[in-house]
């Protein structure tokens, strides 16, 4: 009877009392066996009281010689790291006298939850047996850490032991497959999943597709599993929002925002955060500013960083900067370094000198060691021709030692993701990616095509800062693409920076003189590239 109570608060919303029953029980001098501690363990667990109650728990383990109970000697490896005292939980480990699959992922779960991930694999390459969840716990873990290529690896290997899959290992990969890009993958785990799983009923997967597909670049597969699910959750709306935002079909995005109303889906801020999104890639300022107002008036939802964020960035391309700064006044919490940056950004776009160093002046008391703002105050000086500033703000970035993050691109070949970086040759087909470049170059300059130098941080000659910017990550990419895809097929990229004004104006037209779509997904956005234009209708 007691261990059924214990077991009951363990799992319910104040497992405290789990403890408290516990303590009542040794009161009333009933002897707690091997099936009390795993439920009273998980609540300190649940709680993060490894001291001193978990402790006390521990004691009480031990003196009842329960210590080598599998049950209860995980539950102690489990309270211990979810309390994070991994130390505490690899001293169990070690010295436990049993060591099965079961222990094993409690720490290497642990240890995954704090991110320590090498530690979780060194774990885990000990293991004699694995099963699924094993497995699970560090693809989940490096997908959740932004090591998506050892995710996929650690998948492959997955597969190649022969241990089956589940729903939980789909959602990890597919978010892997989403951040990287990596569309052949994916859509490889969408059969397996309607073949083997048969859990195309399953909301999380189905909305990890969702998400997958919308992040690889092919929306309309999005929106055939998003219209194929019979009971749609608050997450599969928000992703299918989110995705339509991202590509630049603001109108369709707000469209199924009306549609979620109608069908009586309530939205949270995360619906806000993809409707205001697609007014920003939409340059829907009106619109924009009728949706922020409605969060709060119709729906209650107060407006946080992101939706101020999406409404500031709105305003900033919109020219609009005055109002984007006013705006930011009347937030109830302070701005963080990306509100700044995005109002920084928009100083960019519009050539507004002072008010940039204004704005870079708080982004950098925020975020000192932020390369990015100083960068972009860099290309507003550069754009103003003011190099004697660009030459301060580089001597400042070496003498703080801050690194500007490299531009990388990713393209998808034959399910094998290439990434390149600027200026890349160590690539085993450099030379014939080199030779496409200077192709490319050349039908780019009879096409009348005259590369945007503004952009480029250097005081240098016109045709060196030509040569520069033809060597940068998106069109050493595509170039690849072009040279390892047949005629007319669709090339998609996946930069992690965001895209260049010489880089998409050059991109729109060699979409036309080769004759393919090329889509490249870049921090902010998607740009599908068609018949020498973009979707993005050149506001990015």
């Amino acid at each position: 009877m007691w261990n059924t109570i214990i077991r009951g608060y363990s799992l319910s919303s104040t497992p405290l009392r789990a403890v408290e029953f516990y303590r009542m029980m040794i009161l009333s001098g009933t002897e707690p066996n091997s099936y009390t501690f795993p439920f009273v363990l998980k609540s300190c667990a649940r709680i993060g009281a490894a001291s001193p109650e978990g402790k006390q728990l521990h004691g009480h383990v031990l003196k009842l010689g329960l210590g080598c109970d599998a049950f209860v000697h995980t539950s102690l490896i489990n309270m211990y790291a979810k309390s994070g005292e991994l130390e505490n939980a690899r001293l169990v480990f070690d010295k436990s006298c049993l060591r099965d699959a079961v222990s094993y992922t409690a720490l290497i779960t642990g240890y995954v939850s704090r991110g320590c991930m090498d530690d979780a694999r060194r774990l885990f390459d000990e293991m004699l047996a694995r099963d699924a969840v094993s497995w699970n716990a560090m693809i989940s873990g490096y997908a959740q850490s932004g090591r998506f290529e050892e995710a996929l690896g650690l998948f492959e290997e997955m597969r190649r032991a022969n241990v089956v899959p589940n729903e939980s290992t789909m959602v990890s990969v597919l978010s892997a497959c989403a951040h990287l890009g990596a569309l052949d993958l994916g859509k490889w785990i969408h059969v397996y999943i309607d073949k083997k799983l048969q859990s195309l009923s399953n909301a999380p997967l189905q909305t990890s597709l969702i998400d997958m597909y919308a992040k690889c670049g092919n929306i309309e597969a999005a929106k055939q599993v998003f219209d194929g699910m019979e009971d749609k959750s608050l997450a599969s709306w928000n992703a299918m929002i989110t995705g339509l935002a991202m590509h630049g079909e603001a109108n369709a995005a707000l469209e199924l925002f009306s549609k979620m109303g109608d069908e009586g889906i309530k939205p949270d801020d995360i619906t806000f955060v993809g409707v205001l999104s697609a007014c920003n890639h939409g340059g829907l300022v009106d619109l924009g500013r009728k949706y922020f107002s409605s969060m709060t008036k119709d729906y209650n939802i107060s407006p946080q960083l992101q939706h101020y964020g999406c409404m500031i960035d709105l305003l900033g391309r919109a020219g609009l900067l005055d109002e984007a700064e006013a705006l930011m006044k009347t937030m109830e919490m302070k701005p963080d370094g990306a509100v700044w940056g995005s109002l920084l950004g928009a100083c960019r776009t519009h050539k507004r000198v002072e008010m940039g160093e204004y704005v870079a002046k708080h982004v950098f008391e925020l975020e000192p060691e932020n390369a990015g703002a100083y960068v972009l105050l860099s290309n507003i000086y550069a754009g103003a021709g003011m190099w004697d500033d660009v030459a301060r703000i580089r001597t400042t970035l070496n003498d703080m030692g801050i690194k500007k993050v490299p531009g990388s691109t990713s393209i998808e070949v034959d399910s094998v993701v290439h990434e390149f970086l600027v200026g890349d040759k160590v690539h085993p087909l450099s030379e014939e990616i080199y030779e496409m470049l200077k192709e490319m170059d050349r039908l780019l300059d009879m096409a009348g095509f005259v590369p945007d130098t503004s952009e480029v941080l250097y005081d240098m000659d016109e045709e060196w800062k030509e040569g520069v910017l033809s060597h940068h990550s998106e069109k050493l990419a595509i170039a690849f693409g072009l040279i390892s895809t047949k005629p007319g097929t669709t090339i998609r990229i996946v930069k992690n920076l965001r895209v260049c004004g010489n880089c998409h104006s050059a991109t729109k037209l060699i979409s036309k003189i080769f004759n393919r779509e090329i889509i490249a997904r870049d921090r902010n956005r998607f740009h599908h590239f068609r018949d020498g234009s973009c979707s993005c209708n050149d506001n990015w």
